[in-house]
């Protein structure tokens, strides 16, 4: 059994000003307030959703 990789992703700007559908995306990765750490596994879905709000997000690390 293989063992899904994974990414750490922190919110680190506001959603004030950001359309509806980034505040949404930031909501689905779990991301509710400034500076917080969700951890989700590294799959071309969540990376997406990575690329439409990178300039409110920061990914941390990326474990194997």
């Amino acid at each position: 059994m293989s063992k899904i990789p994974t990414i750490r992703i922190q919110q680190t700007k506001s959603a004030i000003g950001s359309t509806r559908k980034q505040r949404e995306v930031l909501r689905t990765l779990g991301l509710r307030k400034l500076n917080r750490v969700v951890e989700r596994q590294d799959i071309p879905a969540v990376r997406g959703a990575v690329t439409k709000i990178a300039h409110l997000v920061t990914i941390l690390e990326e474990k194997e």
